[in-house]
């Protein structure tokens, strides 16, 4: 049922990710964007576990909304850099998606994949080699609403 990519241009996408926002890691978000270009997802995976994560990007938020709506199929799964704290808009877990690093994909590596539940099961080991550079790309996610903001 998994589907695999060519390994080269999977671990490219992931090193991009990594390098994309190193300084952001440990920020759950940037003071410059507005809150009213805020957006709040709720997201599933296989385990039906839920989870909230926050978009700020007007595109990825757009692509969000195309996603649930039924508008678009590409890219459904959730990718991003995880921050090692609980954040308000996601009480039920102790880690939540960097807003800032947050996209979506098709197909990853198996290095980044885990359930909601795993992580935080294993939240200690994040970082190393479960889920290098806190990359967090669970290959079963998928949309479920909008939210209002907290």
């Amino acid at each position: 049922m998994r589907r695999i990519t060519p390994k080269a241009a999977a671990l490219a996408a992931v090193t991009m990710l990594a390098l994309a926002a190193p300084a952001q890691a440990q920020q759950t978000d940037t003071p410059h964007r507005a809150a009213d270009t805020a957006a709040y997802f709720e997201y599933t995976d296989i385990t039906q576990e839920r989870a909230v994560l926050k978009l700020t990007d007007p595109a990825k938020i757009q692509h969000a909304r195309d996603l649930i709506s039924g508008a678009t199929t590409d890219e459904p799964h959730v990718l991003g850099r995880i921050v090692k704290r609980p954040a308000p808009y996601n009480p039920h877990w102790s880690y939540h998606y960097n807003p800032d690093t947050v996209g979506f994909f098709d197909q990853a590596l198996e290095v980044c994949d885990a359930t909601i539940p795993y992580v935080e099961e294993h939240l200690d080991e994040a970082g190393g080699p479960f889920l290098p550079g806190l990359i967090w790309c669970p290959w079963t996610s998928k949309l479920v609403r909008e939210i209002p903001a907290p």
